[in-house]
This record gives C-alpha cells, structure tokens and sequence, in this order.
C-alpha cells in the first residue's frame, strides 16, 4: 500500500469537459504527461495545453470510427499494474510499457441520449460507453497506486490535494475517488440495463426482471419520523415526473421527514387535476379539497371543509399562487409547508413574511402525472411494485344501480369526490358539496367508522351532498350514516354480497347510487 503517489502520467477522456482547461493547467505546473483521445484531446490543444494522443502512446489507431482506441494492452497494463509487485514491474520493463497514474473520464451521455424523445435507437446504442467504463474499473480497481477522477466537481478537490502533497495523492483521497467511481459505473450500468429490459426480457404485465433504480444521497434531514430517529432524503436518479426532489425551496426552514412524506401525497394529488385545485393534507390524507374558477375561490373552500385539522398542514396548489391566494394562505393560522407550481413576485414577498413556513416551488406539477409510471413500497428485505392508480372513469363504466339516476350537477360532484377518495387512506370515505369536500373519513378499520367520522365533520353541509367510498360497503351501515345525515347520492365500486341490501337503503332513502366496478384503496 502507498500512502501518497505522485502523479507523472494522466489519461484524460472525457465527454462532459467542463473546467477540463483549467484542471489540466494545473497538472502541468506539476509536470504530468498528458495522454488523451479525439474531441477532448482536440479541446486541449485549443486550451494551450501539450498532450499526446493514445495512438502515439500506443502505436495503435484509433479505428472503427472511435469505438476502440483506449482498449489497448499499453493502456489497461499502465493502469492495473500492481506498483509493489515485482513480477508486474518486470514484464512492464520488457514490454516497454509505462504506468499511468491518474484516470480522468467521464462517461458517453447515455441517460441523456435516452431520454431524449428524438434519439434514434442507433444514436442510443453509440452512446454506450465501452472503453471509459473499463479504464475507469480498471483504475478504481488498483486505487492503491492509481487515482481515477470522474466528475468535474472533482477536479478542485484534487487540486487542493496536490497542492497539500506537493503533486501528490493520499491513500485515503483515492479511496473516495475509486468509491465515487464503481458508483458511477454502477448507475452507468443500470441505465444501459434498463433501457434494454424495457425492449427486452419481461415477465407478466410489464415487469422487468430486475429493479435497477439508483438512489443519490440529496440531504440529511434534522431527524426520521421521530426525533429519536435518523433520516435522509435520496432522489431517485432515473425518474422523469415531477419529484420533491427537483423542487426549489424559496424559504422556511429545513424540511422534515415528515414534511416530504405528506408533500409527496400532495403532489400525487394535485397531479390528477387540470382546472384551478387546493388541497390541504394531514399525515398524507386530504381533510380538505377543491376545485375554483380562481385558485383562491379553490383554496378558500378547500380550508373550509375542515379547517380544524387544517392546522400544521400541507397546503398543495396546482396553478401560480398570485396575491388573492396569497393573502388567503397568509391569513391561515399555522401551515407547515406550501407546495406550487410557482408564486408571483408579490405573493411570493407576502408569504415569505413568515420565516419558519416552507414554500416550495415546482414548476414540473404544470406537466402533469407521467403515463405508464411504477410505484414502489419497500418492505424488510425486497420491494412490492405496482402499476400505478391512473384510471380515468369514464361514463360507460357507471352503472346505476337505484330508481333515482343522479341529476347532472349530482354526477359532476360524484366524480369530483371519486377523485378525492382515490389519495384517502383506507378505508375512505369523502362527502363533497359541488367542487369541494365537506367531511372525509380515512383510515380506519370499519367502513361504518369512516362514514361516522365523515358525518360528523360534514356537520349540516351532508344535507344534499354526494358520498364516494374507495371501495364497497359489505353492509348497509355506512351508507345509511351518511343517507340519515342527509346525503343524496354515493358513487362506490359495487361488488359485494351485501350490495342487495345496500341499494335496498338507497332506495328507500329516495337517493342515487352508482357503481363504478373500480376500487381505490391506498394503504
């Protein structure tokens, strides 16, 4: 093991060339030999620096336009030579190759490639990188006396070591520089691997084989669901919808766990609507959503719905927060976190007046829930995945199931708390008035339960209003709670053995019942 090795030799290859110039400015001033390959060897030289190219280092051409120039035994042999090794020492000797002591190479932009609608598969296949990824193992793998660099945010730490060691490298610094390297080849891996699952090996209903998502370390947060726990926030570096990940905290304090738990199921909500849209959440359930002509009208009657549970809560908004909403969500008693798509200028001065309220901007809930999307639950040891809940009801699928049909504004308001109860937890029940809730019902072990505490928060405003349950009632006794408050029509999957008996109340309480033939559980 070497604690320090000098640098007299590096092989620069690199697609992203960012500050490429400047970092091999300073190698010169510490006199290492330069190798290099095409376009970057090609940016050198128009930077002012001297640099040979790997076919002069190796007395091979590059050939098959590009696609191998560095997979050269002089190349691989200078790089995975064991520096203690005497036998190694010896062959480099008679074979009159030299080492190499320094690997930079970033990677072809191969993620960036595929994510682009308009690349064609040729173009994709190209941009798998063959020699980088080997020169890059090959040097991770002998850290002991070779350093591999493969991100420019490196390139000032490794400056600021060499001046420390006067041109050298510790072992403890090339540790964390071959540690960052298998993780890039890592993730390089997975996304080669999973571009070609996606066309290739599945199994039932479209899922791959193997689960290659790769998770990079975004913060520390304060502390887990508890203070007695730890946590950390990780951003899943292969999905494209909008994440809490790429938001932008315009102020407040640090986000908690808790905090990005109960946004995550504000933005699953806010996603499902196009028209103006307020929510207000409590441990990841609604206990209040609207629909507006304005976003404040939708604010406004979102908060009415339950305003008590509304304290500490997770306000979600699916358009620009101008003043109007502003002034409504500054009046609010307490909020914790507000999440949009952005605020206008003045909105923004006004919110920001208190400092411990977060406010989130995500510019990304304008495009709306990416089709085809998997979601993910871990568990001790593996991972359930699913589809995820997208299905749109259409008029077709509602059967009435009662001798009273829903009027027309009944039906609207229907599908309006169908879309609420799909993001309550379970089981679940929403009572709605038009375009907003007026009592919801989550989370407990008996659909009766849900439909009393439902009732209870709905208050006078069940009087007319329609009811959505995420799935059937086995008996009569939840939907009579809410048909004795007052509620006129219920929209639920249907089902159940019990459903005879169920419509039998409907019936007689004159109200409307639809069945839908779809579930919403969330657990």
């Amino acid at each position: 093991m070497f604690d320090k090795i000098k640098i007299r030799r590096a092989l620069i290859s690199v697609s992203d060339k960012t500050d490429l110039i400047d970092f091999a400015q300073t190698l010169g001033k510490y006199n290492v030999e330069i190798i290099s390959t095409g376009g970057t060897l090609a940016a050198l030289k128009k930077g002012g620096i001297q640099a040979i190219s790997v076919s002069t280092f190796t007395g091979a051409p590059e050939i098959l336009g590009g696609r191998v120039k560095t997979l050269h035994p002089k190349i691989h042999a200078g790089i995975l030579y064991r520096r203690d090794n005497e036998e190694d020492a010896a062959e480099m000797t008679h074979y009159e190759y030299k080492p190499i002591d320094m690997v930079v190479v970033n990677l072809y932009p191969f993620e960036k490639t595929v994510s682009n609608p308009e690349s064609t598969e040729e173009e994709i296949i190209e941009n798998i990188d063959i020699g980088g990824p080997s020169m890059i193992r090959a040097a991770a793998k002998n850290f002991t006396g070779v350093a591999v660099v493969t991100c420019p945010d490196d390139y000032k730490l490794v400056i600021e070591e060499l001046a420390k060691n006067e041109g050298a490298l510790g072992y403890d610094f090339r540790w964390r520089l071959a540690a960052s390297a298998f993780d890039l080849t890592y993730r390089y891996d997975g996304a080669v691997s999973g571009f070609f699952a996606a066309r290739g090996q599945k199994i039932k209903e479209d899922f791959p084989l193997r689960l290659n998502s790769s998770f990079g370390l975004r913060s520390i947060l304060r502390y887990g669901e508890n203070p007695h726990q730890k946590g950390a926030v990780y951003k899943n570096e292969r999905y494209n919808g909008p994440s809490l990940c790429g938001a932008d905290i315009l102020s407040g304090k640090e986000l908690s766990y808790n905090n990005i738990a109960d946004m995550d199921a504000c933005l699953d909500l806010i996603l499902d609507f196009k028209e103006p849209f307020a929510c207000v959440l409590k441990h990841a359930n609604p206990c209040g959503a609207a629909v507006g002509i304005r976003l404040a009208e939708a604010y406004q009657e979102a908060l009415a719905s339950d305003p008590l549970s509304a304290f500490g809560s997770i306000i979600g908004l699916n358009k620009q927060v101008d003043m109007e909403t502003a002034k409504l969500l500054s009046e609010t008693e307490f909020i914790e976190c507000i999440l949009a798509p952005g605020y206008d200028s003045d909105a923004l001065e006004l919110l920001k007046k208190k400092k411990n309220r977060r406010l989130l901007a995500l510019s990304e809930i304008a495009a709306g829930r990416p089709s085809g999307e998997m979601v993910f639950k871990y568990i001790r040891g593996g991972a359930l995945c699913q589809t995820a809940d997208e299905h749109e009801l259409s008029e077709a699928e509602l059967k009435i199931v009662t001798k009273r049909k829903p009027t027309e504004e009944q039906l609207k308001s229907l599908l309006f708390a169908w879309k609420i109860v799909k993001h309550t937890k379970s089981n679940a029940i929403v009572i709605a008035k038009g375009n907003a809730t007026v009592g919801i019902g989550m989370g407990q072990t008996s659909r009766v339960d849900s439909s009393l505490l439902a009732v209870r928060r709905a208050g006078d405003r069940a009087k007319g209003a329609v009811l959505a349950s995420d799935a059937f009632f086995p008996m009569p006794d939840g939907a009579e709670v809410a048909l004795e408050a007052g509620v006129t029509a219920i929209i639920q999957p249907g089902g159940s053995k019990g459903d005879p008996g169920v419509i039998e109340a409907v019936d007689k309480a004159d109200a409307a019942m639809i069945f839908t033939g779809v579930r919403h559980f969330k657990h």
